[in-house]
């Protein structure tokens, strides 16, 4: 997680993921109360992870206390019908299947994007990997058991899951996940940016996900995309170490002003797709 590569992406691109489970996603969207400001919610909870990740044990005991206490108002019903999901359908922070739906899409975001852009783990490297994700659902109030027990099980899992008829992009959904992946507001110099960093997640993205949200990717985006991430892992060596590695809450703090400054000048957050 100390690998910017992994730290300035895994948040948006699991967030584009997690949308997929109608459920998940609504539960969060409906009691939330940053509508307005959806990335000051994004960034406070990047912050909250990373109390978690790089901080003490103190930082890390205030920020799980704060987000139970958020989760214990999260419950209710969907509302009208998602998918297969009726309109009676329930939730809660708590339901151990919906809490998954926060868990697996940071691991596999965690771990694609370090072994496309850093270097390729061993087999025991992504069992552990695993196993320490785990280890973080828990700390937020998942159950263990609520995981697959391996690995190699997970992946099985995560690839059936996203197949499967129980994962349905909301027309909010759609929007939100599109912008969050896509189109992170960052002051003009640095646009660039934020098209690369969309190209990169959408790189990595599962193709039956991109198909899920309609999107396209040719062989020539692929060769591009190769070879960047080529360039990523063969160059690491001669990258300053204080560039490829540390926290980005300063960078997550850029994004936050910049969402400020575009609602002061009458943007919304979350352009239409």
């Amino acid at each position: 997680m100390g690998e910017r590569a992994v730290n300035l992406l895994y948040g948006q691109r699991a967030l584009m993921i997690g949308a997929l489970q109608p459920i998940a996603f609504i539960g969060t969207t409906q009691r939330s109360k940053a509508h307005a400001t959806p990335w000051r919610r994004l960034v406070h909870t990047a912050h909250m992870f990373d109390a978690v990740f790089f901080g003490t044990r103190a930082e890390a005991d205030k920020a799980l206390a704060y987000t139970e206490k958020l989760h214990q108002r999260v419950k209710g019903t969907i509302g009208e019908p998602a998918g297969p999901y009726p309109a009676s359908t329930t939730y809660s922070a708590f339901d151990p299947e919906l809490m998954v739906w926060v868990t697996a899409p940071l691991f596999d975001s965690a771990q694609v994007l370090y072994e496309t852009f850093v270097r390729s783990l061993s087999g025991d490297e992504r069992e552990q990997l695993y196993q320490e994700y785990v280890t973080f659902g828990e700390l937020f109030g998942m159950p263990r058991d609520a995981m697959p027990a391996t690995y190699a099980g997970f992946r099985g899992w995560l690839a059936g899951e996203l197949a499967s008829e129980r994962m349905f992009l909301t027309e909010e959904a759609y929007v939100a996940g599109y912008n969050i992946g896509l189109r992170i507001p960052l002051p003009g110099h640095l646009r660039w940016f934020s098209k690369l960093s969309g190209f990169l997640i959408l790189g990595t993205l599962q193709p039956v996900v991109r198909e899920k949200y309609g999107l396209t990717w040719s062989a020539a985006q692929q060769a591009a995309f190769d070879g960047m991430a080529l360039a990523s892992r063969s160059g690491r060596p001669v990258v300053p170490r204080r560039v490829r590695r540390g926290p980005s809450s300063d960078a997550y703090e850029l994004v936050a002003r910049t969402e400020r400054k575009n609602i002061a000048a009458g943007k919304e957050s979350f352009l239409s797709v």
